[in-house]
């Protein structure tokens, strides 16, 4: 039995029709679309979590010739990998990455699961990575909602409403989605999502889960991808040479000193999710 439609937005055949003919004019010819390698797929949607597609542009093809499989992953060095992924920030992202490679490469022979429950057991997979490896790779339904999918249905579907929630989106998101041709399907809202803020419009604001980002500059992330960096580029490196590099930076942009214990707290945070080890008072 389908579910009920809003009697706010459109038919779902209305909807349907709508998000074909919308995507079919704004499509974007994307170099991780159109892929059969679910690895492939995996690595696009993990890097465009949080980051724009402008950016990820530069970092999938380069990604790719250097770890083009789950066992080229898995036998590269932690340092590699982050050193590869910087500059795309969300640095959690591609150290949960390479455990998954290591994950798969040892107990799966080197492949993915194929299906969406499966796919969230490996780390850093969340409901939307694990649908997009499904839709995209296999090209069979799955329940798939980013901030673009999620920007269509509150345009069209809850057009006045705020706070709407995922829970509200999920059925219909289930009950739209085309037996025979998801992907398509999926690429289609996205584009039209994409083309929508193009415009100014922004429905993803009244998503009961929308959070604007906190600034970058002086953050704490800042200072964690500051560390990191200064750590990949010199392993071995002692704290206190760190420390005096984040703090020249931080004088440099016009902020003050960094408190010592905040620098501690972030070596330490570093340290205990497995970007580097420290010995002593050595980094790397």
């Amino acid at each position: 039995m389908a579910c009920p439609w809003p009697e706010s937005g459109l038919s779902r055949a209305q909807f349907a029709d709508t998000v074909w003919r919308q995507g079919a004019a704004h499509y974007r010819d994307l170099p991780w679309r159109n892929v059969d390698d679910p690895y492939a797929v995996l690595v696009s949607e993990v890097m465009l979590q949080q980051t724009q597609v402008k950016r990820v542009l530069q970092y999938w093809p380069r990604w790719m010739r250097s770890f083009p499989t789950v066992d080229a992953l898995a036998a590269a060095s932690v340092e590699d990998v982050l050193s590869a992924w910087q500059g795309l920030g969300y640095n959690r992202r591609g150290l949960a990455l390479k455990r998954l490679a290591d994950e798969c490469a040892a107990g799966r022979g080197g492949c993915l699961p194929e299906t969406a429950d499966e796919l969230q057991k490996l780390p850093g997979v969340g409901p939307a990575t694990a649908g997009g490896v499904v839709a995209f790779a296999y090209n069979r339904p799955a329940v798939y909602i980013e901030t673009n999918v999620r920007s269509v249905f509150l345009h069209c579907m809850f057009p006045q409403e705020e706070g709407v929630t995922d829970k509200q989106l999920v059925p219909l998101v289930k009950d739209v989605c085309p037996q025979d041709n998801p992907r398509a399907w999926y690429y289609a809202l996205l584009d039209f999502g994409a083309w929508l803020k193009s415009q100014g419009v922004n429905p993803s604001r009244r998503s009961a889960h929308y959070a604007k980002q906190s600034a970058f500059e002086g953050s704490r992330r800042q200072k964690r991808a500051f560390i990191l960096r200064a750590v990949l580029d010199d392993p071995g490196i002692a704290a206190d040479a760190v420390l005096a590099q984040l703090n020249a930076a931080e004088f440099a942009a016009g902020r003050g000193e960094v408190d010592p214990q905040l620098f501690a707290s972030v070596v330490n945070d570093l340290v205990r999710e497995g970007f580097f080890a420290r010995t002593d008072n050595c980094l790397g």
